[in-house]
């Protein structure tokens, strides 16, 4: 059943200014913004004091289907993701198997229509088994291409530490070529330094050390400069270091950008002032890295040569979660909290509401051209999210929605609290309750 609903008097977040208007929600658009009679058959929701973003686009995660289920699954994670107003998510390729074919992708495609809450895309997967074929491909349609998370697998999957197989797919991609950009070389010989010293129970405390600024910033520099000689349009994804932000451009629109970069929450949320309070919970590849580091990231996120905000939410059981260093599994959840984080910085006067919705909504949208989506715009989908600037909660068991179960923020109190999220018109959560009637889109390119 198609829902027709009207917002009253809430202040709309959007194109770098906040004004308090009606909107109305019908046949999955937005029909009017504005000063908006009440409609006799539409639902009306109340927003005064309340605060209406574009919905909440991550272009970053991994929902671990399919293959990976016992931790996460494109129903469970894409539940949490909307319990945060995240209404659209891209997904990466290290599911079991790769996702290194169209098949493989198309196949996915079906599994996320059927089960996911949330509008879906995903990055085929490239490395140098698949390279020859991906470059055959009309590459234009896709949303991108990304390596990352495919260094699981197999050895020598990371292209920026293979410059020869990064160099053909510059020369010839057409889309997005998004990349985790550390130089596994440089990493192995800090894990030999480490490991004769420490054996293999290493203190996490080194985990910054061993995926190293160095081997964070040589491997973007070199990528940077690969991607210019061909005029390339490369991603890279999770910056973690201060010293990787001064190769990123901010005196150009993002329309206009070739070389682009994102910063996951997590990095901007912990350092390694955390590492001794919360171990390998909070074990990441690249890494948390310093105090420096993440003041330095925000302030590459606030001056525009950050781009994006995404999560690279990555859950794992617990079990996996608590083993020696070279045991634990890297990565964990933070898909339901990535906007309550931002709205935590913007509580402490660090950004405005208005550069949140640019970093996580808009510009997401422009980078990957995502059709219709990112912005409050008449005839735009009606992705919405609704948050109340005024309503404390802490994170805890009982309210974390990940299949995995645990949350590294557990114990944290926010300040602010997602009341209702809206995908394609449809209110699938409502303070606390979940409509699981009807289902997520997939992205689509704007052009195609």
């Amino acid at each position: 059943m198609i829902q027709r609903t009207l917002i009253k008097n809430i202040s709309i977040v959007n194109e770098g200014r906040i004004m308090i208007a009606d909107l109305l929600i019908d046949n999955g658009l937005i029909q009017k913004i504005g000063n908006v009679n009440s409609e006799g058959n539409a639902t009306v929701i109340d927003g005064t004091d309340k605060y209406l973003f574009p919905g909440i686009i991550d272009a970053q995660v991994h929902f671990r289907e399919p293959g990976l289920t016992h931790k996460g699954d494109l129903y469970t994670e894409s539940k949490a993701a909307v319990a945060g107003g995240v209404t659209s998510f891209i997904d990466m390729p290290n599911t079991i198997p790769n996702v290194l074919t169209i098949d493989i992708l198309n196949a996915k495609y079906r599994i996320a229509s059927q089960h996911s809450l949330a509008n879906f895309g995903f990055f085929l997967g490239v490395n140098g088994d698949n390279i020859d074929e991906v470059i055959k491909l009309d590459t234009s349609k896709l949303l991108g291409v990304s390596d990352d998370g495919l260094y699981f697998t197999k050895k020598g999957n990371l292209l920026a530490d293979n410059p020869e197989t990064m160099e053909k797919l510059f020369a010839n991609c057409k889309s997005i070529i998004a990349i985790h950009s550390e130089k596994e070389q440089m990493i192995e010989e800090n894990e030999k330094f480490y490991r004769e010293k420490y054996g293999e129970n290493i203190p996490i405390e080194f985990h910054p050390l061993i995926r190293s600024e160095k081997a964070c910033y040589e491997a973007t520099k070199r990528a940077i400069d690969l991607a210019n000689k061909y005029n390339a349009r490369l991603h890279i994804l999770h910056l973690s270091t201060e010293a990787e932000t001064h190769l990123f451009r901010n005196d150009i629109p993002l329309q206009q950008k070739n070389i682009t970069t994102e910063v996951s929450v997590h990095h901007l949320w912990f350092s390694e002032l955390d590492h001794e309070r919360l171990g390998t919970l909070i074990k990441w590849n690249p890494a948390i890295k310093t105090e420096k580091d993440r003041l330095g990231l925000l302030k590459a996120l606030l001056d525009d040569r950050i781009d994006i905000v995404t999560t690279d939410h990555a859950p794992h059981t617990m079990e996996e979660k608590q083993k020696p260093y070279f045991e634990s599994m890297s990565g964990a959840p933070m898909v339901q909290h990535s906007l309550n984080i931002m709205l935590e910085f913007h509580k402490k006067g660090l950004i405005s509401l208005e550069k949140i919705a640019e970093k996580m909504c808009h510009n997401p949208a422009t980078l990957y051209r995502i059709e219709k989506r990112g912005f409050i715009r008449e005839g735009y989908c009606a992705d919405l999210t609704i948050v109340d600037l005024h309503s404390s909660w802490a994170v805890g068991k009982e309210n974390i929605f990940y299949k995995c179960g645990w949350s590294p923020l557990e114990g944290t109190t926010f300040q602010t609290k997602v009341t209702h999220t809206f995908v394609n018109g449809n209110l699938v959560y409502d303070n606390g309750q979940f409509n699981e009637g009807v289902k997520g889109k997939a992205l689509t390119v704007a052009g195609n």
